[in-house]
């Protein structure tokens, strides 16, 4: 059994985790989300905490154990405080314009690309017309959405200029200037 699906999530005040069906829905103060559970596990709410009990006795049980735990424990951080990730535009010249539900963004291309948000529990807000923060109650949405960002320009080795996320850390190579004087030396 995993050491992580078993320890319980505590419910805080303002959030109902409710059982319907093969699902468990889950709602808070700034909306609510579903997630379905497996054959083979059931959910336990109890006095303010939620337990994910391993019903079935199939192995591959065992690893989906601690995965459906984390994600029912990071639906309920969603809907309490929600999640954020911030990405930078790095380069001159690049700049990123909009916020709500769609950035347009330029990057050195011919033309500005448009993002816009699938949900509207999730949103863009722009500082510094350089750094783009991502926030939604869904944790995989909003990190799905901050990677489609960076994929439309990642940083390169060389100059570093790009979308990378804030804090990344992106390892510059050498150029051939240096390499060519290294060489002859």
């Amino acid at each position: 059994m995993s050491r992580i699906g078993k320890t319980s999530i505590e419910i805080p005040t303002g959030v109902k985790i409710e059982k319907v069906k093969n699902s468990v829905e889950v709602t808070g103060p700034k909306g609510n989300l579903s997630l379905g559970i497996p054959h083979g596990f059931e959910v336990d709410i109890v006095e303010g905490k939620a337990d994910i009990r391993l019903t079935g006795t199939d192995p591959k049980l065992n690893s989906l154990h601690g995965l459906i735990r984390s994600l029912l424990a990071n639906y309920v951080i969603g809907v309490t405080k929600g999640w954020e990730k911030t990405v930078e535009l790095i380069g001159v010249g690049y700049k990123a314009v909009g916020g709500g539900a769609e950035v347009i963004l330029s990057v050195g291309f011919t033309h500005p690309v448009k993002i816009t948000t699938p949900d509207k529990n999730t949103s863009f807000k722009i500082t510094d017309n350089t750094k783009i923060t991502v926030t939604g109650i869904d944790k995989k949405l909003v990190g799905e959405i901050a990677a489609q960002i960076r994929a439309v320009k990642p940083p390169e080795p060389y100059k570093g200029k790009g979308i990378r996320y804030l804090g990344e850390v992106v390892r510059k190579k050498a150029g051939k200037a240096v390499k060519a004087a290294g060489a002859g030396a």
